[in-house]
């Protein structure tokens, strides 16, 4: 005998076995119990999530002689006939293929004839959006009143193609992705039945890959176990046979990438390349790592709810501070435009390549997120004490320290009051610029800010063209506010544009720190 495919071979046979479905399994069974049952119905949603499963189980359950609870019995000559495909009771149509006038015109004609056994006869049709105008039009008052022992099953991966004329005949029900731990049962079912051993690891491996479709999410266990036959199924060995990537690669890929270190990045490539692994698998797995880490940024502490192992959860934890949440959005919008480009591509390693040139050097690129990746780096390396200086051509570079000799710093000792409110305005800075956001947020990057008297706070530009764009009353009302709003503090916001970089060793300190840099020249504010 042929070998059968697993998703055939362990197709549900009841709405018992239906996973991840629970209120649409729920709602026909009633229907089938208080013959409440209705003349059409409309199954939308992605591919593998049971929809013609759970439309020829509600065929059999509507003809059964003798239901159980709703479902089929599955004994009877009714649903033995069904399930062997010998019943004229039960046409399923592929509207893929059969899409023209005819074939509806075919259908109209041959639901005038009433079934010789059984209660309905059921037709199911697959990927009904594939059907042309005509079509539709032909099917609209046959849809509507149809013969009572008639029941039409509609079902499409894409109800936004079909006519709201449509629409309005059918009962809508939207089936769901599944979520991973049911995909993950469902595949350890499967193994412990077949004999197959496998790890955990493994197995929820599969299953993410299917992305919520059972049949996706079962073909590839499939795939994995002819590939190893008659071994044990471990995570290496699915990605072998898979063609994917261990998510240390990643780890090592993102740290370096926002490192800007550009050249161990293309070592990752090269490895994964020798290896013989799949560059667009590569991509999209590592945009869903990145996606993963920008959930873990945005979760504020309740990661339990994302679909992740704790191991992975852990990397991700470690790894989320080494960038901003605008660092994140610019690499997955990177590697997502890579994704449709590889589509198409003949050397897809270029490409990548390229892509990932990209993430280490944000200066190749003028938009927002990249700037503000431009600037992370250049404070980051101030606060290690690294010096820059502006060179003709309007690049940064780093003064070397035999060139340049330590400039004197100036430290200027505030009263109590006037240095709480400055600590408190520069300890959540770079937050008041991101929630402030739009063109505010690059324009206030390189400013200074000198506190003065009377609870006001000067910002210093160098450049008029940000001088301009917050010298506004709005814009310093919209500060004042926030900082009201946030801080609980009253203070006033003034903007002056400076000719030089008088203010750039300044340092402020309160009366108490003052004795620690009593070495210094010390100016007192009063």
């Amino acid at each position: 005998m042929s070998y059968t495919a697993l998703y055939r071979k362990w197709r549900p046979t009841t709405f018992e076995d239906v996973k991840g479905q629970d209120p649409i399994v729920t709602t026909l069974k009633n229907q089938i119990e208080t013959g409440r049952i209705g003349h059409a119905y409309l199954f939308c949603g992605t591919r593998g999530t049971g929809k013609t499963t759970v439309a020829k189980i509600f065929a059999r359950a509507v003809n059964c002689e003798h239901p159980e609870n709703g479902s089929p019995c599955g004994k009877c000559a009714s649903c033995q006939a069904i399930a062997r495909e010998a019943s004229m009771n039960v046409s399923e149509i592929d509207a893929a293929s059969n899409n023209g006038v005819d074939n509806i015109r075919d259908l109209r004609e041959e639901i005038k004839y009433s079934p010789t056994e059984g209660k309905y006869r059921v037709y199911i049709i697959d990927e009904v959006h594939m059907l042309s105008g005509s079509a539709f039009n032909a099917l609209l008052k046959t849809l509507e009143e149809p013969p009572s022992y008639v029941i039409f099953i509609l079902a499409t991966t894409e109800p936004n193609k079909i006519p709201i004329t449509v629409l309005s005949r059918c009962q809508r029900y939207d089936f769901r992705r599944a979520p991973l731990e049911t995909i993950y049962d469902r595949l350890r079912e499967m193994t412990d039945a077949e004999g197959v051993p496998a790890e955990e690891k493994a197995l929820k491996f599969i299953a993410r890959k299917g992305d919520g479709s059972f049949r996706d999410a079962i073909s590839l266990l499939d795939q994995c176990i002819a590939f190893h036959a008659g071994k044990e199924l471990t995570f290496d060995r699915v990605l072998d046979s898979l063609g994917a990537v261990n998510t240390e690669m990643f780890s090592h890929l993102f740290r370096n990438a926002v490192a800007g270190e550009a050249l161990a990045c293309l070592k990752v490539v090269e490895e994964i390349t020798e290896r013989g692994r799949d560059l667009s698998q590569f991509a999209s797995d590592f945009v869903w790592y990145l996606r993963n880490m920008m959930l873990v940024k945005a979760a504020d502490g309740e990661e339990d709810s994302l679909e992740m192992s704790a191991e992975d959860l852990k990397t991700l934890k470690e790894e989320e501070p080494l960038a901003e949440m605008d660092t994140l959005m610019r690499y997955i919008r990177l590697f997502s435009d890579l994704l449709n480009q590889m589509r198409y591509a003949v050397n897809k390693r270029v490409l990548l390549e390229m892509a990932i040139i990209r993430l280490c050097r944000p200066e190749m690129e003028k938009d927002l997120e990249s700037v503000l990746q431009r600037l992370d780096r250049v404070e980051a390396k101030i606060e290690k004490g690294v010096v820059f200086r502006q060179e003709a051509g309007g690049a940064l570079a780093k003064d070397a320290e035999e060139e340049a000799g330590p400039k004197e710093e100036r430290v200027v000792e505030l009263e109590p009051a006037v240095y709480a409110d400055y600590q408190a305005i520069m300890s959540n800075w770079r937050k008041m610029l991101r929630d402030l956001g739009g063109t505010m947020q690059p324009a206030l990057a390189s400013c200074q800010v000198e506190p003065m008297e009377n609870s006001t706070m000067r910002l210093c530009f160098t450049e008029k063209g940000k001088y301009f764009i917050v010298n506004r009353p709005e814009k310093l009302q919209e500060m004042e506010k926030y900082v009201a709003e946030h801080f609980g503090k009253s203070i006033h916001f003034e903007t002056a544009l400076m000719h030089g970089g008088e203010q750039e060793k300044t340092t402020y300190v309160s009366r108490e720190e003052a004795a620690e840099k009593i070495l210094m020249p010390i100016e007192t504010e009063e």
